[in-house]
C-alpha cells in the first residue's frame, strides 16, 4: 500500500486460521532505501515469536517534509486501527535507523493527539491503548546538517561500496544552502522530533541496540537519548556492540534474539497488566496465544517485584544517572535499579464495629466480676513510693479465679 511519503505492506499477518492467531503487531519502521528482502530476517524472527509484522518504508525527502511524514503516518494507523477494532492486540513500534524521523515520531504524535489526522482521536485512542513498547535498531538519528550528509552518503543508504568524491561534494553543498536558507525550520522540526520522542516514555519499556563504531547513528547520540529516557522514568535496556549499521542481528544472531524475545514478553505483560486495570479482556488471554499460561504467571510476578527496581527516582535527592551496558561484556540490562520504599508489607486490620470485633470483646472481655480475687500489689515495706492511677481489671486477669 503506498501512501504520501512512502509504503507499508504486512511482513506477516497471521489472522487466526487453523489455531495459529498472533500474540502482537509489530509496527517496522525501515532503513531509507531498505527493500522488503532486506528486511526479511526481522519479519521472521518476530514471526518464529508469534507477531505479525506491519512494515513501513519511508521516501527520501519525508526525512525532511513533515507534511509527508504525516500523510504516511496516517495510513500506517488507519491499518492499525482496523485490526485493533476486530482484536485488541499489543503493538509495538520498531526502528531502524532514519525510520524515527520519516514516521515514527508523526504515528507517537498522531496518538497523542499532538496533531491532526484523517480519523478520529477515538480512533487513534485504541492504537494509544495498545501500544506497549518500542525498539530501537541504530536509531534514533540527529538530523543535523553533519550527521544528514553522513546518511545520505553512507553505503547502506547509496547501495554502494564506495562514495563518489563528487557525490560527497555536492551532498555537503547542498546541506550547507539547506542550513543557509531553512535553518530556523530544520532547528524547530529537530527540537519537536527529539521532545515527541521523550514525551512517549510512559507507553511502555524500550529496547535499544546500538554500535560503538556507528558513524550515522553515533553512540554518544543513542547513549545520550537512553540516559534521558530513563532520567524521565523510563525502563530502558541499551546494548551495545561494534556491528556495522542496521546489521546488529547479521552479527549477533543468538543474542539478539535472546534480548528481543526477553522484551516481548515484558511488553505484553505491560500491555496486559494495563488492559486488566482498566476491566477489559483481551485476545491474548485466550488459550490460542502463543505466551501459555503458566508463563504470563511467571513473568507478570517478576515483573511486579522488579517494577520497583526498574524505576528512576526524578525527586532532586535521589536521583541517578544510568549505566550504559555492553552486551557483550555483561549480562545486566541498562535499566536503573532503584527500590522504592513503600506497602511491602501490609497488616490485617479490624472493623470495630465488625462481627469478629464484637465476638473478640466478648470473649475477651467478662461480663460479670462479682467474687473476683483481686489484690493489688503492695511494695514490702507497705508503702508505695508512686501514686497508681485508675484500677483496670483487665491488667490482672491471670490472677482470676476463673
Amino acid at each position: 500500500m503506498w501512501g504520501n511519503g512512502g509504503r507499508f505492506y504486512w511482513g506477516r499477518k497471521e489472522s487466526g486460521g487453523g489455531g495459529g492467531e498472533a500474540v502482537g503487531i509489530v509496527v517496522i519502521f525501515a532503513w531509507l532505501s531498505s527493500q522488503e528482502r532486506n528486511l526479511k530476517a526481522h519479519v521472521d524472527l518476530f514471526g518464529s515469536l508469534g507477531w505479525n509484522s506491519l512494515v513501513c518504508h519511508v521516501d527520501f525527502l519525508t526525512l525532511f517534509f513533515p507534511e509527508k511524514a504525516t500523510s504516511l503516518a496516517c495510513g500506517v494507523l488507519s491499518e492499525l486501527v482496523k485490526e485493533v477494532k476486530v482484536r485488541p492486540l499489543p503493538i509495538v513500534l520498531t526502528s531502524f535507523s532514519g525510520g524515527s524521523k520519516g514516521c515514527l515520531y508523526k504515528v507517537l504524535q498522531l496518538v497523542e493527539g499532538k496533531c491532526e489526522g484523517q480519523l478520529s482521536q477515538d480512533d487513534y485512542q485504541l492504537v494509544r491503548d495498545c501500544i506497549c513498547g518500542q525498539i530501537y535498531d541504530s536509531s534514533p538519528i540527529d538530523f543535523t546538517s553533519e550527521v544528514g550528509t553522513r546518511f545520505v552518503l553512507h553505503p547502506s543508504v547509496l547501495k554502494t561500496t564506495h562514495t563518489p568524491r563528487v557525490i560527497s561534494w555536492m551532498a555537503k553543498g547542498v546541506a550547507s544552502g539547506l542550513d543557509t536558507l531553512f535553518i530556523n525550520r530544520f532547528e524547530a522540526e529537530r527540537a519537536d522530533y527529539w521532545q515527541t520522542l521523550y514525551s512517549s516514555v510512559n507507553m511502555g519499556p524500550y529496547l535499544i541496540f546500538c554500535s560503538e563504531n556507528d558513524e550515522i547513528a553515533p553512540y554518544q547520540i543513542v547513549g545520550s537519548f537512553a540516559q534521558r529516557l530513563q532520567e524521565l522514568g523510563g525502563d530502558v535496556k541499551l546494548v551495545k556492540w561494534s556491528s556495522p549499521h542496521v546489521a546488529h542481528y547479521k552479527y549477533h544472531q543468538a543474542e539478539y534474539r535472546a534480548a528481543v524475545t526477553e522484551f516481548l514478553t515484558k511488553a505484553t505483560v505491560v500491555y496486559l497488566q494495563r488492559r486488566q486495570m482498566n476491566g477489559e479482556t483481551t485476545a491474548v488471554e485466550g488459550s490460542s496465544s502463543k505466551v501459555s499460561e503458566s508463563v504470563f504467571n511467571f513473568h507478570k510476578s517478576a515483573m511486579s517485584s522488579n517494577e520497583s527496581l526498574n524505576r528512576v527516582a526524578i525527586g532532586p535527592s535521589n536521583h541517578f544517572l544510568p549505566s550504559l551496558v555492553d552486551f557483550g561484556e555483561t549480562e545486566e540490562s541498562g535499566s536503573l535499579q532503584d527500590e522504592q520504599k513503600g506497602d511491602l508489607f501490609h497488616l490485617p486490620s479490624i472493623n470495630p464495629h465488625g462481627v469478629l470485633s464484637q465476638i473478640l470483646f466478648d470473649v475477651c472481655v467478662p461480663k460479670n466480676i462479682e467474687g473476683w480475687d483481686i489484690k493489688p500489689a503492695v511494695p514490702k515495706n507497705g508503702t508505695s513510693g508512686r501514686r497508681h492511677g485508675p484500677f483496670n481489671p483487665i491488667k490482672f486477669i491471670r490472677r482470676s479465679r476463673l
